[in-house]
């Protein structure tokens, strides 16, 4: 492969990490420097040779910085062509020197945002040289390579002692170079849309973390991407203290999972298979709450997702290596906890440190994605204080507990959603059907003779009588619901004659992915 000599550099860093060594590397290659402002005096006061760029230009740095490299001498050795004997010819003319590399890197835009800084300073870390320059150098990569942030060093150490770039190596650091460009320009458009309520537009970037060996079903092929520049804690960057490669279906498992457990503020534990669960409860510790939660559905579980809002004790620990578990996931383990784990080659044992939960949710749709904010349990609705009960006598404050711990868990279940409780874990749900009298029957029959006694939340209103009606006669004594149907009187004369409390939210939590 063909390589090509670096003679000329330009070089104009924000970030002087590795600088002086970069310049003594340079010059021991014989490649002239030229540089700007604070990378040339950092460059000269370590006694790098250096020609700063408004020698070479003949025009001082001016407007506080704004306008240093904005220059034909600059933009016309970085664009030329070095194949095209017109170029070189124009260079001549002009007494234009060619540049084989370009070492830039940028303001930090995005950092100066996160620091709290006001508007006037996050617009002066808005680069314009810099960008200009890098677009100029990854456009014209058969001549020039372009370097754009100080983890490409290494690569250009290698390629010095090599005797330069092949031209493959020109166009990934090109490729490189217009990704950093965008997500810098994605960085400043998001910001000032934000300062002024904009709302019209989106950009993402996505990095890939890995290839997945399939996706939902073997035929499928699948990765997983991080959200570069957005959250920072979820389940794509977890870290995977133990077991197999993650599949496709356990990210997203284990994704509903750690939702649905931080839902709850008291230590909860989740078991999610296929997306719903088969067990939620809380408890004055995590191993009770996993304790709770097993034993609303052992069969379900089976292979199932664990997610926990608390440490992993070792002492949960051992309940659940009896158990054939896909995926763990907690904010962390006991050092016990995880070496009794990691007995079991199968298990995947993950850790999220600082898990929050999204503030948006992102579904794409044919043609597009639809965007919208996370259903979070925090409406006035969802405080049982606001509730409106509509049958019934007074409950008691465990009973009421319960019925607030079922509003919060009936959220994970997906619609149409129904799901039995008692002291401070699910019994007994039923999910994903196309109607609410199925749901109701369905958590009915995982309960069994569980039911009776219990409290049920419903995600939506009930549209009739008939669904209440299959949890009345199960002896459910307290039901939580939106409200909201124009049927909701026959349905509070179907409380009031069971003689069972209701009491209506005003709020639903649908859930239908």
């Amino acid at each position: 492969m063909e390589r090509k000599k670096i003679r000329r550099a330009l070089v104009s860093v924000y970030n002087k990490a590795g600088l002086i060594e970069l310049g003594k590397e340079l010059t021991a290659a014989g490649i002239e420097i030229l540089s700007t402002g604070s990378s040339a005096k950092t460059l000269a006061g370590a006694g790098i040779p250096v020609i700063p760029v408004e020698s070479y230009t003949g025009f001082p740095e001016m407007l506080g910085g704004r306008v240093k490299t904005l220059h034909p001498r600059i933009h016309g050795g970085i664009l030329a062509d070095q194949s095209d004997p017109s170029h070189l010819e124009q260079l001549k003319a002009q007494d234009i020197a060619p540049f084989d590399l370009v070492i830039i890197n940028l303001y930090p835009f995005s950092e100066t945002i996160a620091s709290g800084a006001d508007y006037a300073e996050c617009i002066e870390q808005i680069d314009i040289g810099g960008p200009s320059m890098l677009r100029g150098a990854a456009k014209n990569h058969n001549s020039v390579a372009v370097i754009s942030d100080p983890s490409q060093y290494v690569k250009l150490s290698e390629a010095i002692s090599a005797g330069g770039f092949t031209l493959q190596e020109r166009k990934e650091l090109a490729m490189a170079t217009y990704r950093r460009t965008a997500e810098y320009d994605i960085a400043i458009s998001d910001w000032l849309a934000s300062e002024l309520g904009q709302s019209d537009w989106r950009a993402q970037v996505w990095e890939k973390l890995a290839d997945l060996r399939y996706g939902e079903n073997p035929h499928q092929s699948a990765s997983v991407f991080k959200n570069k520049g957005g959250e920072t804690s979820g389940i794509a960057t977890a870290m995977q203290h133990h077991g197999k490669e993650m599949s496709f279906n356990n990210f997203t498992d284990a994704d509903a999972a750690l939702r649905a457990a931080y839902d709850h503020s008291e230590p909860c534990v989740a078991i999610i298979k296929h997306a719903n669960p088969c067990g939620i409860a809380i408890a004055d510790d995590i191993a009770t709450a996993h304790a709770a939660a097993h034993e609303c559905d052992p069969v379900s579980a089976f292979g199932g997702v664990v997610a926990a809002n608390r440490i992993v004790t070792l002492k949960m620990a051992e309940k659940l290596s009896e158990i054939f578990t896909e995926v763990v996931v907690a904010p962390g383990y006991e050092a016990e906890a995880i070496e009794l784990l990691s007995k079991k080659p199968s298990i995947r044992i993950l850790e999220i440190a600082n898990f929050k939960i999204s503030s948006e949710e992102l579904r794409p749709i044919s043609g597009g994605v639809l965007i919208q904010s996370t259903d979070l349990i925090d409406a006035p609705g969802d405080n049982s204080t606001n509730w409106q009960q509509v049958s019934g006598a007074a409950v008691s404050a465990d009973l009421i507990k319960d019925l607030e711990f079922a509003w919060r868990s009936v959220r994970a279940v997906k619609s149409n959603a129904i799901l039995l409780a008692k002291s401070g874990a699910s019994i007994g749900v039923g999910m994903g059907q196309v109607n609410r009298v199925d749901s109701a029957k369905l958590a009915v029959a995982r309960a069994g003779v569980r039911a009776n006694g219990s409290v049920a939340a419903s995600d939506a209103f009930f549209p009739f009588a008939d669904g209440l009606a299959i949890l009345i006669e199960a002896g459910v004594k307290a039901v939580v619901a939106p409200g909201g149907s124009v049927r909701d009187e026959e349905v509070i004369a179907a409380a009031k004659a069971a003689n069972i409390s209701m009491f209506f939210t005003g709020v639903r939590h649908f859930s239908h992915a």
